[in-house]
């Protein structure tokens, strides 16, 4: 079965506007699981420019709430991590003049510092994912580091669509990597700048079985309510 991972960060956006309370980051988290969504996922930044500690405090206590933290491979969101024990963590990239995440971690540059962090998370009984660029040689060099997924940065193919270029080569590029991380018994894993779209078109891809989408759900979701922009991906998932 497919799944459907909420990233809820720009409900905390929204609300860092004003430096108010409102829109609630735990009230998007319960009604999005509420509304299909199988796993919340959110991402405390060295900056703290949207998701904040007490967020993480608050979501990571909701019972049976299954919960994604992105963290980048630091000694203190390693530290935080362990405290706060979510259910899955995606180590990122993190660059704090970046906008948005710009690509997948450098694999070969970080390798010391990404094994000893999911060695960390793995014996803390939290399932690692490394959030990776479309290359065979990443999957290969993430299999090694023991992290037990990896998520696919699917930020160029979603550019490619969204312009309506050509995007088969970053397709194949993508269902090329997932049928290796399958074969190396990796949970394979998409997000990064996903619409409907773009969803459509990597849902032929079956090895990937969770898309992590935030931007684009939030953005719909003003406009048209979050249960029926999480009822439309659910459908395109099925």
């Amino acid at each position: 079965m497919r799944k459907l991972g909420v990233n809820i960060d720009h409900i905390a956006t929204v609300r860092n506007a004003r430096g108010e309370d409102h829109p609630i980051p735990y009230v998007a988290a319960l009604n999005a699981i509420k509304f299909g969504a199988n796993s919340i996922t959110i991402h405390l930044r060295e900056d703290r420019r949207h998701i904040n500690d007490q967020d993480l405090k608050i979501i990571s206590g909701i019972p049976k709430l299954p919960l994604n933290l992105e963290i980048a491979a630091t000694a203190k969101m390693l530290k935080i991590a362990i405290k706060h024990k979510p259910n899955f963590v995606c180590i990122v990239p993190e660059k704090r003049e970046e906008i948005t995440t710009e690509g997948g971690l450098n694999l070969k540059k970080n390798n010391k510092k990404l094994k000893h962090t999911i060695n960390r998370l793995n014996n803390s009984k939290i399932r690692t994912s490394l959030f990776v660029n479309a290359s065979l040689n990443d999957i290969k060099i993430a299999k090694k580091l023991g992290t037990k997924c990896v998520e696919i940065h699917t930020g160029k193919i979603s550019n490619l669509v969204k312009k309506n270029k050509n995007y088969q080569k970053e397709f194949k590029k993508i269902k090329k990597c997932a049928v290796y991380a399958e074969s190396l018994a990796l949970e394979v894993h998409a997000g990064h700048g996903l619409d409907y779209k773009t969803t459509k078109i990597l849902k032929k891809i079956n090895q990937i079985t969770e898309y992590n989408i935030g931007h684009f759900i939030i953005g719909e979701s003003i406009q048209f309510g979050l249960k029926k922009v999480i009822k439309t991906f659910k459908k395109i998932l099925k």
